[in-house]
């Protein structure tokens, strides 16, 4: 029984996979838009403190941190709402694979297109902001645990505002407050390499809260799309 579930979760997995990555190269225009935000925000920090080393150089971790938490905000409301629109979300919830599953795979997707981009270009857009190369391992560690995080909590509010239309607004007031304690950990594990303090209980909370998050937030957003869509 366990043998025949694991094949159709994992066929699901890469059906759901394989249509996402045809629909974000057909709109790859939009697809770039949560990058190119974090690095006008980069750019609009660097321009305001004047391009001083001595001014950004203690900010860069925290600019930085700001800049990814905003981009992936600015994607969020459109996590669920084109499967609301086109159907899909129905055919979810009558698959015959669990819906908290097809949930995590859809976010995970969110994750690959709009937070591992920036990660990739988190050593450059921190060369903007003349981050001192000691603190580049600390950032992307702190990255590599912090945004997936936020995935996932953003999947539940998302969820949860899937049948309001033009939510946008409601989608960040709802998130925000979710977000701020992984930005105090995230840009606080940056500020405490930077005083040569260890980061390592930092980022420790935010791997307990990402594994906290694996196991409950699929599960919360499938059951918020379950309460939108009766």
């Amino acid at each position: 029984m366990n043998g025949a579930a694991m094949p159709g979760l994992i066929g699901a997995a890469k059906a759901l996979l394989a249509r996402d990555l045809r629909l974000h190269w057909r709109r790859r225009g939009d697809a770039l838009q949560p990058a190119l935000f974090a690095l006008l925000v980069v750019m609009l920090f660097a321009l305001a403190l004047g391009g001083e080393k001595d001014a950004l150089a203690p900010v860069a971790g925290a600019v930085l941190w700001l800049a990814v938490l905003l981009a992936g905000l600015l994607a969020l409301d459109t996590l669920f709402r084109g499967d609301a629109e086109d159907g899909s979300l129905e055919q979810w919830m009558l698959a015959p694979v669990p819906l908290a599953w097809l949930v995590a795979v859809r976010t995970f997707m969110h994750w690959a297109t709009s937070a591992l981009p920036l990660l990739v270009a988190t050593p450059f857009l921190g060369e903007l902001l003349h981050l001192p190369r000691a603190q580049l391992p600390v950032l992307l560690a702190s990255l590599a645990l912090g945004t997936p995080l936020l995935s996932l909590l953003g999947a539940v509010v998302a969820a949860l505002t899937v049948g309001m239309r033009r939510s946008g607004i409601l989608v960040a007031l709802l998130a925000l407050p979710l977000y701020v304690p992984v930005l105090v950990f995230g840009a606080g594990s940056v500020a405490a390499a930077a005083q040569g303090l260890d980061p390592i209980g930092a980022l420790l909370l935010l791997g307990a809260g990402l594994v906290v998050a694996l196991v409950l937030a699929p599960l919360a957003a499938a059951a918020a799309i379950r309460i939108a869509l009766s």
